[in-house]
């Protein structure tokens, strides 16, 4: 994929010194084979360009076999190297962004899935050609699955009434459980509310019971309307909807005012709640224009991939393959060359390789033997591990790590040894082990078919501070795709037998599991203990999650696994590290027992998405547990759920699943997914799983996309101007800087792509309207921008973001949330600290968005007020404490 042009050479951005007068030279193709060169403007439309390019091609040849102006329009190649027809000609030649200054003229008759390829490519930061050039049938059976998902769900959409439609797009946020102390707050017994009427000045103030629900609240309001103006007509108040003045936020549905975080939140703030009275007209407007680009998705000819084939009958397959259970010899592979090794030519090389299922080491890791070599290291050794076919669990991992050999650290320095302090090293009989790549594989393929034959896998050079076994089991399973430089292994995976090897279906299992208790219950086995093992069961299950079980305790807990299900259903996790994955009896009899298993709560089921916990079974009884969930609550571990993501094998899980059917399902889900997914895809060891999943979502929430299309065009504006700024910060003054960013912002382009759109931080709130004068950009390093807009609502206040180009948000998002998860578990609790967490959302490669926080005081200024000597501020150990106790007397 080529880089994106944000260099001093883009063309497009605004300080490029390409056409200083704001003109582009852009190249022109004909259908008639016509070239024509033209200088346009640089944010001129497309309707206009295509007119200035009309006039001027009647001047050459051919023109006369042209068919009318508006049977074409342009195509180019955009950044993501995808050929993209620009259909929508309001849009500027300086938001289109092509990659090249070339304009293909083009017949209105392409086909419309391209275009709808075309635009999430755009959309996601990676054009969907990737995928298709992987010819990966993993990859290609997962898009077909999720393409069906995702077509299932817009058919659903079809239809829906207006408060459903409004139910899917706009879900009210609530809270079920009430506060202790919310009486408190209220006066009277009663809350008092403001109603303003949309397209109109009248406001009204209500004293209400807090368990008065939205249509009430409708009614009261349009009574005492009717009764100020005289007026006696009928109005239903099932047609007026209540929206929160200044945000994109509804208050509806049959729940009680007092569940609704909005209410909530001014209540126990003791500020009054601003409502507005929005007619239904104007949300069925809305819901139209969406029913109307859904139902044109849907009429769509399918692209590129063709429908899948139906699946064949188990039968069949059965009597074609043989079952891993039936294998009983050692597993081996052959270690047969690598290559492009940065060692010196002095050093020994020797690979280490070991079976994991997550962290747990199934049998002893085995080393190859130590051998020199130039470009090419040849073993063509067979490495043989202690444990059969037959034991290797589903989801078992095979992982290797190159290791150079050299004598002590000589005083000599070389320009390829790996610096010894960077990474984990071994000291063994007067030598030293440097690690020089890893890379890791599946045993068994996405169809759970044991792997065979040659295989290429090119391996990553960044290693964790920590290895298990010298191995790094916990890193991708995927190979790194830039295959030009990386080290490469070939091994080749044992073949046992002329029928493909498969891992026992779900039936099978349970059924291997049958006849195991059978034979235990004449045996006098049932997985039980009496009362003296009881009290020694319990202190282990109250022990801290964390604390390391023994194997004596292990054994106990399997020995009682029943015990543990009727009396220790929390004990889940525990029984899970216990078991013997390399044992096939002891999977099975798992898998068996967590059928009968009670469900968990959803926080206490996260634990099992661990990647100490790999097992395909585990993991789908864990997302079943998340499926009880709230919206609010999901979107509370979200940030996690899609780390957790990153330990998947297989695209195709459970989680993924659950994942894109939520967002689906509520479209602030679906936000907060795509930019956490979005904000990732550039890392390789990601880029594939995370890229299918985004299109997924898109493919099923096109409504969405032109949101969302919205922000991504904010945000490469904010970027380019970011740059602009770092790049002049050298050479002017800030006054200058600033008026520079201010003359930068006046520009149509820049206003038009940083208006009007729902703000990346939250769906709810409308950046409406730039404040231009109010703008200006921080001191630090990264020369953040502080953007300010004025909110058009009613009620609305200045509203600030800051956008940061040049770094890592994801830990301070992972701050705030720990923040807000702790805030929750403290009111849970009766304990209200009165916390507000900022906003902060990664929305790429080192750069996202911060809420801009009104009315607060820096650390630094707090510290720097209550001390004497600047330079001695920051050790001033009581000046926070200080400055709490002055802001909360009592």
């Amino acid at each position: 994929m080529p880089p994106a042009m944000t260099d001093i050479l883009d063309i497009w951005a605004v300080d490029s010194q390409v056409g200083a007068d704001g003109l582009i030279s852009v190249d022109f193709l004909l259908p008639t084979g016509t070239y024509i060169n033209l200088d346009v403007p640089r944010d001129a439309t497309i309707c206009h360009i295509k007119q200035l390019l009309w006039k001027q091609a009647h001047s050459y040849p051919l023109f006369h076999l042209l068919m009318e102006i508006d049977s074409y329009m342009f195509s180019c190649v955009n950044q993501t190297a995808v050929r993209e027809e620009l259909e929508d000609e309001t849009r500027r030649l300086c938001d289109v962004r092509p990659f090249l200054p070339v304009l293909k003229l083009v017949t209105r008759n392409c086909d419309p899935g391209e275009k709808l390829d075309s635009k999430i490519g755009v959309l996601i930061g990676k054009g969907l050609h990737e995928f298709d050039a992987l010819q990966d049938p993993e990859v290609k059976e997962f898009r077909s699955k999720m393409r069906r998902i995702s077509e299932e769900k817009l058919l659903s959409l079809v239809g829906l009434s207006w408060l459903d439609w409004l139910k899917h797009s706009y879900p009210p946020e609530q809270e079920p459980s009430i506060p202790e102390n919310f009486q408190d707050k209220l006066y009277g017994g009663n809350l008092v509310v403001a109603i303003h009427f949309d397209k109109c000045q009248d406001v009204f103030s209500f004293q209400v019971s807090p368990n008065i629900n939205p249509v009430k609240l409708n009614e009261l309001a349009i009574r005492k309307r009717l009764t100020i103006h005289g007026k006696e007509e009928e109005v239903d108040p099932y047609d007026y909807v209540l929206q929160i003045s200044g945000r994109l936020e509804y208050i509806f549905g049959d729940h009680p005012l007092i569940q609704f975080q909005y209410i909530r939140k001014c209540v126990m703030n003791r500020t009054l709640p601003h409502l507005t009275l929005v007619e239904c007209c104007s949300i069925k407007k809305m819901c139209e224009q969406e029913m109307i680009a859904i139902e044109a998705a849907i009429n769509r000819k399918s692209s590129n991939l063709p429908l899948p084939l139906p699946p064949k009958k188990t039968r069949t397959v059965t009597q074609l393959t043989q079952s891993v259970w039936d294998n009983s010899n050692p597993f081996k592979i052959m270690l047969l060359k690598g290559n492009k090794l940065n060692t010196e030519e002095t050093a020994k090389v020797h690979v280490r390789a070991g079976l994991f299922h997550g962290t747990e080491l199934l049998c002893k890791p085995i080393v190859s033997a130590e051998i020199f070599g130039r470009s090419e290291h040849v073993w063509n050794e067979t490495l043989e591990f202690e444990i059969n076919v037959c034991d290797l669990p589903r989801m078992a991992r095979l992982c290797f790590a190159v290791y150079a050999v050299m004598d002590k650290m000589k005083t000599k320095k070389s320009t390829k040894t790996i610096n010894p302090s960077k990474y984990q090293t071994i000291r063994k009989a007067g030598k030293v082990h440097y690690p020089v790549a890893w890379v890791n594989t599946m045993v068994f393929d996405f169809k759970g078919q044991l792997k065979s034959g040659d295989l290429l896998l090119h391996s990553w050079t960044s290693f964790p501070d920590e290895l298990e076994e010298m191995l790094n089991p916990m890193g991708t399973v995927r190979t790194n795709p830039y295959t030009e430089n990386a080290t490469a292994l070939h091994i080749k995976f044992q073949e046992y037998s002329k029928l493909p090897i498969y891992y026992p279906p779900f039936d099978k299992i349970l059924e291997k599991a049958a006849e195991i208790a059978k034979s235990s219950e004449n045996a006098g086995m049932a997985g039980r203990g009496g009362k003296k093992f009881y009290i020694e069961l319990k202190e282990i299950m109250e022990r801290d999650p964390l604390t390391q079980l023994c194997e004596n305790e292990m054994d106990l807990i399997w020995t009682l696994r029943y015990d543990c299900r009727e009396n220790f259903p929390q004990s889940l996790p525990k029984l899970l590290l216990s078991i013997k994955w390399n044992k096939l009896e002891d999977v099975a009899q798992l898998q068996a027992l967590l059928q009968i298993w009670s469900k968990l709560p959803p926080r206490e089921a996260l634990e099992l998405l661990d990647f100490n916990y790999p097992d395909q079974y585990v993991r789908e009884y864990a997302v079943g547990c998340l499926k009880q969930m709230s919206d609010e609550e999901l979107s509370q571990y979200l940030l996690q759920l899609v780390q957790v993501l990153k330990y998947e094998p297989f695209l195709d899980c459970a989680l993924s699943r659950f994942l894109v059917e939520r967002a689906l399902a509520n479209r602030r889900i679906g936000q907060m997914l795509f930019w956490h997914l979005r904000s990732e895809v550039h890392i390789p060891a990601v880029s594939v799983q995370f890229g299918v999943i985004l299109e997924a979502y898109c493919r099923g929430s096109i409504a969405h996309m032109k949101v969302l299309s919205k922000q991504v065009e904010a945000l490469n504006k904010l970027k380019t101007l970011n740059s602009l700024i770092k790049l002049n910060a050298m050479k002017q003054s800030k006054a200058k800087g600033k008026d520079a960013m201010h003359t930068c912002l006046k520009q149509n382009a820049y206003r038009e792509a940083l208006s009007d759109l729902q703000s990346p931080l939250n769906p709810s709130v409308i950046l409406s309207e730039l404040y231009v004068e109010k703008c200006k950009y921080m001191d630090s390093k990264m020369k953040p921008l502080w953007i300010v807009y004025n909110n058009k609502m009613f009620g609305g206040d200045l509203l600030g973001i800051i956008f940061k180009n040049g770094d890592d948000l994801r830990q301070d998002m992972l701050t705030l949330q720990i923040l807000r998860l702790m805030d929750l578990l403290w009111k849970e609790a009766g304990l209200d600290l009165r916390m507000l967490p900022y906003g902060c959302l990664a929305t790429g490669d080192h750069s996202g968005l911060i809420e801009a926080v009104s009315a607060s005081e820096t650390i630094a200024d707090i510290q720097l007020n209550s001390s004497n000597v600047a330079a001695a501020a920051a050790f001033n150990k009581d000046a926070l404490l200080n400055w709490l106790k002055e802001y909360n007397l009592g």
